[in-house]
């Protein structure tokens, strides 16, 4: 797989023109960004959502720079049943990125056994440019990488399209 140094996140979504899809299929993370919010979320604070100030910011403001100018932008979570209890900090706030533009769904991980996925998380733009996220094995940021080649950006596109077939819409996805 041809690849090229990472480049901003930010700067790849910016640049999207018709499309962003993400495939997150961990069940947790630990990124440094949610370690706070995950705490408070466990000590029993949850987002009000007539407060949208109190939402994570930027990313939602990203979100709606990008939907605004019409770019669809389409995650799709694949989870464990029982979901863990990252899954439930999650799903407890999906709603602010519904509220920023974002379409979301969960596919529980049985209901994927016979798609074919890549083996790390990504983000697909205007179905050419793939940004790998990679983690280590506690759910660390290793890091991204940029491929931009057909074949990668292909394999990609027909493994979010066939769990996003599968998947449920977030408003009707229970938490089990």
């Amino acid at each position: 797989m041809p690849s090229k140094p990472p480049h901003a996140f930010t700067d790849l979504l910016a640049g999207a023109t018709r499309s962003a899809v993400h495939l997150e299929m961990r069940d947790s993370y630990a990124v440094d960004y949610e370690t706070g919010p995950f705490a408070e979320w466990r000590a029993g604070h949850r987002l009000d959502p007539a407060d949208r100030s109190s939402w994570r910011r930027p990313w939602l403001s990203i979100v709606e720079e990008a939907t605004t100018r019409g770019v669809v932008i389409r995650r799709a979570r694949i989870v464990s049943e029982p979901v863990s209890e990252y899954t439930r900090f999650l799903h407890s706030f999906t709603f602010t990125n519904l509220a920023a533009g974002e379409k979301v769904r969960w596919l529980p991980r049985r209901q994927a056994s016979t798609i074919a996925l890549p083996g790390n998380d990504y983000w697909l733009f205007d179905d050419h440019t793939v940004y790998w996220n990679h983690f280590t094995g506690d759910g660390t940021s290793a890091g991204g990488e940029v491929a931009d080649d057909q074949a990668t950006a292909k394999l990609c596109s027909e493994a979010f399209e066939a769990v996003w077939a599968r998947a449920t819409p977030h408003d009707q996805y229970e938490i089990h």
